[in-house]
C-alpha cells in the first residue's frame, strides 16, 4: 500500500469551521495473512488534511486501521465513514462529561472513584436522553437542579 503510486480508494472533501479537511483511504486486504492479529480481514490507510481557510495552513496527519470487516462488508468509503462516525460518539460522550458536568476539574482521582464517578456521569447522560430527547441536555440539567425531586422520579423513587 504505498499511497504516492495509487491514487486513494475514497476521497472526501468538507468545510465547516472555518477549514477545509480531505479525507483519503486506502485499502487491502493482503496483509491479513501476515499479521498476528485476531480476526484481521483488510488493513487501511486514512489520510487527512485539514486547511485553515483565513491562514492557508495546512496540516496532514496519517493513521493506520485493522478491522475484522471484510472488503464485502466494509468497502473504502464505509470504512472512511466508520471512522468518521467514530468522531461523533467521543464528541457526543466526552464533550458533554467535559463541559456539562465539569469532569476535568474533578477531584476524585484514587482507588475506583474516577470509574465509578464516570459511570454515574454516563448513567445521568443516558437518562437525561431518554427522558427528553427535544431538549438540551444543559435545559435538563437546569430544570432537574431547579426541581430535585425529579430526579428520585426519573430512577422510580
Amino acid at each position: 500500500m504505498r499511497p504516492s503510486l495509487f491514487p486513494p480508494e475514497h476521497e472526501t472533501c468538507e468545510k465547516h469551521h472555518g477549514r477545509l479537511e480531505i479525507r483519503r483511504i486506502w485499502t487491502s486486504p493482503q496483509l491479513s495473512g501476515y499479521l498476528d492479529f485476531p480476526h484481521s480481514a483488510q488493513v487501511a490507510r486514512i489520510e487527512r488534511s485539514t486547511t485553515q481557510v483565513k491562514s492557508g495552513k495546512t496540516r496532514t496527519e496519517v493513521v493506520y486501521l485493522i478491522t475484522s470487516l471484510s472488503k464485502d462488508k466494509a468497502n473504502a468509503q464505509r470504512l472512511l465513514s466508520l471512522n468518521r462516525g467514530h468522531w461523533e460518539i467521543e464528541n457526543r460522550v466526552h464533550w458533554v462529561r467535559d463541559v456539562l458536568f465539569d469532569e476535568d476539574r474533578s477531584q476524585v482521582r484514587t482507588g475506583a472513584g474516577p470509574r465509578v464517578m464516570a459511570t454515574l456521569r454516563n448513567l445521568a447522560i443516558s437518562l437525561l436522553r431518554l427522558r427528553d430527547k427535544s431538549r438540551s441536555l444543559a435545559e435538563a440539567l437546569r430544570d432537574l437542579a431547579a426541581r430535585p425531586h425529579r430526579v428520585l422520579a426519573m430512577v422510580g423513587l
